[in-house]
């Protein structure tokens, strides 16, 4: 039987605070802005982990929900309510930063002689940020952020469906030729090694700045295919995810761009990954 996987959720609260003992008060300010401010603050984080492994014939199961859930649960002791640089040992010298934390979970678990064959961790610090771990990523010392967006714009989709002969009109509920819209989601991931000094694998600060300015700023509250960057181009979920990779590919600050991901409705996403930045 091939390998089946399985992913638990669990909720805990925590409060953290972003400080490099080695640097002054101002660098420490300007790179982590209002995350070192004393004594820190809190979220409401969400643990997702993944298992993989055979169903065994006896259970039908890859591994006990409940005792997964016990495990977890006995773990997160350590964390939960806790202020995570003063409470626990894992970060007397290193940023609590998600990216962190969920290596650290990472490394506990992977203890775990009992568990079923450890597939991934993410870990949301909220619903706009969060944090991936998997075996291949700690076994090449990186770690994937993803972080989310929110604008709104319109857009018509015109253009040609060669199946149909040339001129034809794309098929679907988005073929009339009037404008619609949509409150566009769009997830930015960078992956790569997480930095020593802050914590992190890009400087979220930066991303936010490349994004606002260059993709919510440009179509955010705008007719998408007025845009010259969509001339003679059909504006679907599809080409609109190449757009924005191709606008962001050489502009993170840390890290390498690993997908853009468009969320056009609750139930349409386009991802879409490109040559890296040279």
């Amino acid at each position: 039987m091939g390998k089946v996987y399985l992913t638990k959720r669990l909720e805990f609260s925590a409060s953290h605070r972003y400080h490099n003992e080695a640097w002054e008060r101002a660098r420490n300010e300007r790179v982590f802005g209002a995350c070192n401010r004393a004594p820190g603050h809190g979220h409401n984080y969400l643990l997702e982990v993944t298992v993989g492994g055979s169903v065994t014939d006896d259970t039908g199961m890859v591994v006990n929900l409940f005792d997964l859930k016990v495990l977890l649960l006995d773990m997160l002791v350590e964390f939960d309510h806790k202020h995570l640089n003063l409470d626990t040992p894992y970060f007397a010298h290193r940023n609590p930063t998600t990216e962190n934390i969920a290596t650290v979970f990472w490394s506990v678990l992977s203890a775990r002689r009992d568990l079923a064959s450890l597939e991934r961790i993410r870990l949301y610090e909220d619903e706009d940020l969060y944090a991936d771990v998997t075996p291949a990523l700690i076994a090449g010392g990186e770690a994937r952020v993803v972080r989310r967006y929110h604008f709104p714009a319109g857009h018509r989709v015109e253009g040609s469906d060669r199946s149909r002969g040339e001129g034809a009109p794309v098929s679907g509920v988005c073929q009339s030729p009037l404008l619609h819209g949509h409150n566009y989601t769009v997830e930015v991931a960078i992956t790569g090694p997480i930095d020593r000094d802050t914590g992190m694998v890009t400087d979220l600060a930066v991303l936010d700045r490349s994004v606002r300015d260059t993709v919510i700023a440009r179509f955010g509250g705008r007719t998408i295919n007025e845009d010259p960057v969509f001339h003679g181009t059909v504006v679907t979920g599809e080409t609109v995810s190449r757009v924005v990779w191709e606008l962001l590919a050489a502009q993170t600050a840390g890290g390498r761009l690993e997908f853009v991901r468009i969320v056009e409705s609750p139930d349409a996403a386009f991802d879409y990954t490109g040559a890296p930045a040279r």
